[in-house]
């Protein structure tokens, strides 16, 4: 009886070395048909919105005429990237863009990671619960009325500047000044998202082990070493990974809030490259010079995703691939 068992377990495992790929998949399909169900509407958005547009990025090196078409509108190479780099607006969306990014992973990334690790040690959960849904509320405010509420704390009656102008500083509106629009721009932004974001730190921390904790209180460590050398420790992949998406979008600061807010008095610190391409591409119907701009912008991004996944593969543990 043994032998036989061996002989038929022998006997399918080389019936399905012997399956052919389309075999095999159609295999997988039958055996999973109610997940590859569930996942057609995601592959379609996909294809659809994502896969299918990039069909349209020739237009960067073309003359793109609407009358003519993408494909029998002529060829014009670099042309369009060189144009962008020997501009006098390159320099300053090139610089207004990592700017303002730069300061918003400095600033902005450890926030909803602060804000978790000070969510998670308050012991009265139905304080922490407010305090979630209190910091949650402003990300789900719609980003037109986010920024009107901006415009309004910021003027030169409004809420913020009148309470600033009881420590020193002169009635203004804020935004009219070059030098404030950037810290108006990470603080809002830490304001709208910081509660959204710490939902998947606050999630990681009850992935933690307990037992560290108690080890840990064993040893004599008190919440901050508990803090310093379980807690963020345990952290550390998810902070990873996000870190390596945000890079990614370093050159992609978000050009509807930019719009929303700017005006041409504060271009020289506003004005970014995604900005610069709605500029260009919508109200100057320059269709193929900012579809250059905007290749320019994700080629660089996809770079640095690139270049960031290496490092911390080579440095740690935690990678996207």
């Amino acid at each position: 009886m043994y032998k036989l068992s061996n002989e038929i377990s022998m006997n399918l495992g080389d019936t399905s070395k012997k399956l052919s790929l389309p075999d095999k998949v159609k295999k997988d399909v039958m055996r999973n048909k109610e997940l590859y169900l569930l996942a057609i509407p995601i592959i379609l958005y996909y294809l659809l919105f994502h896969y299918w547009p990039m069909y349209g990025a020739i237009i960067a090196f073309k003359n793109f005429s609407p009358a003519r078409g993408i494909l029998k509108s002529p060829w014009v190479g670099f042309e369009h990237f060189e144009n962008f780099f020997s501009g006098v607006y390159f320099g300053r969306t090139l610089r207004n863009t990592l700017t303002i990014s730069i300061t918003q992973l400095i600033v902005g990334f450890p926030a909803p990671i602060i804000l978790a690790l000070l969510i998670n040690e308050l012991k009265n959960k139905a304080f922490a619960r407010t305090v979630q849904t209190i910091t949650y509320m402003p990300h789900f405010i719609s980003l037109v009325v986010i920024c009107g509420m901006i415009k309004q704390f910021t003027s030169d009656t409004g809420f913020i500047t009148q309470l600033l102008s009881y420590v020193g500083f002169r009635k203004q509106t804020m935004l009219n000044n070059p030098r404030l629009f950037v810290p108006i721009y990470v603080i809002s932004d830490i304001w709208q998202h910081v509660g959204w974001g710490s939902i998947i730190y606050l999630a990681a921390l009850t992935g933690i082990d307990q037992e560290l904790y108690d080890a840990a209180k064993i040893d004599g460590a008190g919440r901050w070493k508990q803090t310093l050398y379980v807690t963020i420790p345990g952290l550390l992949p998810t902070i990873t990974i996000l870190f390596i998406l945000r890079t990614g979008n370093i050159l992609s600061v978000g050009a509807e809030k930019i719009i929303l807010l700017y005006n041409p008095s504060i271009y020289d610190t506003s004005d970014v490259i995604s900005s610069y391409v709605y500029r260009q591409g919508l109200l100057h119907s320059d269709w193929s010079y900012s579809a250059a701009v905007g290749l320019f912008n994700s080629v660089v991004n996809f770079s640095l995703v690139v270049f960031t996944n290496w490092l911390s593969r080579k440095t740690t543990d935690t990678s996207l691939w």
